[in-house]
């Protein structure tokens, strides 16, 4: 069967097109082919390719500059989501999207459930939110994956950016306020292909689902652990560990509201599935012994 699949650019994006291929011919048009804020292009390639599956990794991720560009924002995050529900509904096939823990409130310190009121504080998690609310009020079967601070090997992350820094800096200062579990795009596309064979055979419902590791940590606290495994494997490191300072989120400014409590609940997921997700520190172990490798 073909599949399409929007955003293999991206981090998510990247590790579905090496795994969707069990299930068919993947179709994933790059940028230059296919403008995804265009919705009448979306429409027509739809349209022609008459795909049994549509996966949408395609988003806009810049969440500070999404304050700058909102309309581009709700494009790309909620138009285009509600035209691929529509499809999805017309020719009766599944549609897979992942969203963020952005569209909670981001205060307290309990968990967020699939349930949870939403309440998004930025231009991105409101963009988001908008994308969940089209597909679910479509009627279309689905899965849409909520995650959190998802990183990988390649692309622009977290990890990449303080290994970096740690290689050039011997002090460093890194927010410790903003909590919740640092997600690679590896354990969200195998954790999503596990979810489609299940829809796809009955076995797991249409709807929402968390989807991050085990555990919880700070930014603060997810550096110091990349600095720990990264020392460990070998990598020669110029930050010194006693000077990686946590900070408050006060001190570090942004023109996006940070969540600060972006723990979410994983039970649903799990039980659908009949698993339990690792911990983010082996996690974390897996992606940088890739990058490293590279």
């Amino acid at each position: 069967m073909k599949l399409l699949l929007l955003g293999s650019s991206g981090q998510v994006g990247f590790e579905l097109e090496r795994r969707l291929t069990v299930l068919g011919d993947v179709v994933a048009p790059k940028r230059s082919e296919l403008d995804l804020a265009d919705l009448r292009a979306v429409s027509a390639y739809i349209n022609e390719l008459q795909p049994a599956l549509i996966v949408n990794a395609a988003a806009y991720t810049a969440v500070d500059k999404a304050e700058e560009e909102p309309e581009l924002a709700h494009s790309l995050n909620a138009a285009l989501p509600g035209q691929l529900a529509r499809h999805a509904c017309e020719l009766d096939i599944p549609l897979v999207h992942f969203s963020s823990d952005y569209v909670y409130p981001g205060d307290g310190q309990a968990a967020w459930r699939e349930n949870s009121t939403t309440g998004p504080a930025s231009v991105y998690g409101t963009s988001k939110l908008a994308g969940d609310q089209a597909i679910q009020a479509s009627g279309c079967r689905h899965l849409i994956m909520r995650t959190s601070w998802v990183y990988s090997a390649r692309g622009h992350n977290f990890m990449k950016t303080m290994l970096r820094l740690a290689r050039e800096r011997s002090a460093l200062k890194i927010v410790n306020d903003q909590i919740g579990a640092p997600t690679p795009a590896r354990l969200i596309a195998d954790v999503t292909l596990m979810a489609l064979h299940g829809l796809l055979k009955g076995r797991v419902e249409s709807g929402l689902y968390h989807l991050a590791p085990r555990g919880e940590t700070s930014w603060h606290g997810f550096a110091s652990e990349i600095f720990r495994q990264a020392s460990a494997a070998g990598e020669t490191l110029v930050v010194d560990p006693s000077q990686v300072a946590g900070i408050p989120t006060s001190e570090y400014p942004t023109p996006a509201t940070r969540p600060l409590n972006s723990r979410l609940t994983l039970d649903k997921l799990e039980e659908a599935l009949g698993i339990s997700l690792p911990d983010w520190r082996s996690q974390l172990m897996l992606t940088l012994a890739e990058y490293l490798e590279h």
